[in-house]
């Protein structure tokens, strides 16, 4: 088995789960204690200095960052499918929105719950209306990013929407609320659930 997780299944790695459910390839979790810091561990560090997850090994590579994992495990194991080709002008819609939710998206719902004082012309992630405005125009009228086909740009995206609409850190628009109902929907995603579910059950960290 070549790829391996560091998991915790309450880090972005959870959302790791369902990449890797959608590709369909065997893999191995490995259970980081992030309470007990295991996060920073000398191991941790050396594969990410960050000392956050998710981490993801397949042999020899190492790749941090959700977004860039999903585009790796779907460039490598899911090309033309999960991965539009380089000559579909699809990629180019592909890789918009999956840069989209970790350049605007959780920047952007941060601000605005925090409070935090800046132009929005100085800010990669603008304002707030323009960004709820771009997040509906994206997906208002068609299943998915890319029309009626999903991709692994809705595994980031919409891993990343249906987050904050979970802990109320976004505008629940009617739109954003069906987008969601439509990827959880998916086998997938209800297997890698299952999966962080039982990893919880089994380590006790379900909360009361």
């Amino acid at each position: 088995m070549s790829i391996v997780l560091y998991h915790h299944p309450f880090s972005r790695a959870a959302n790791v789960i369902w990449m890797l459910e959608e590709i369909g390839v065997p893999y191995e979790l490995h259970h980081v204690d992030m309470p007990k810091g295991g996060q920073k561990s000398p191991e941790m560090l050396a594969l990410n200095p960050m000392g956050k997850l998710p981490v993801l090994t397949d042999g020899d590579a190492v790749v941090t960052e959700s977004a860039a994992i999903a585009l790796y495990l779907a460039d490598r194991y899911s090309y033309g499918d999960l991965a539009p080709r380089v000559d579909d002008p699809a990629r180019a819609t592909y890789l918009r929105w999956s840069f989209f939710a970790p350049s605007v998206i959780e920047p952007g719902a941060m601000a605005k719950m925090g409070g935090w004082g800046f132009k929005d012309s100085q800010a990669g992630w603008g304002s707030n209306e323009a960004m709820l405005a771009t997040i509906e125009s994206a997906i208002e009228d068609r299943d998915f990013l890319l029309g009626d086909k999903f991709s692994m740009a809705d595994a980031v995206f919409g891993g990343t929407l249906r987050f904050m609409l979970m802990f109320k850190m976004i505008e629940p628009r009617p739109s954003f609320n069906a987008y969601a109902e439509r990827i959880a929907a998916r086998p997938a995603f209800q297997r890698a659930e299952a999966r962080n579910a039982a990893i919880r059950e089994e380590r006790g960290l379900n909360t009361k």
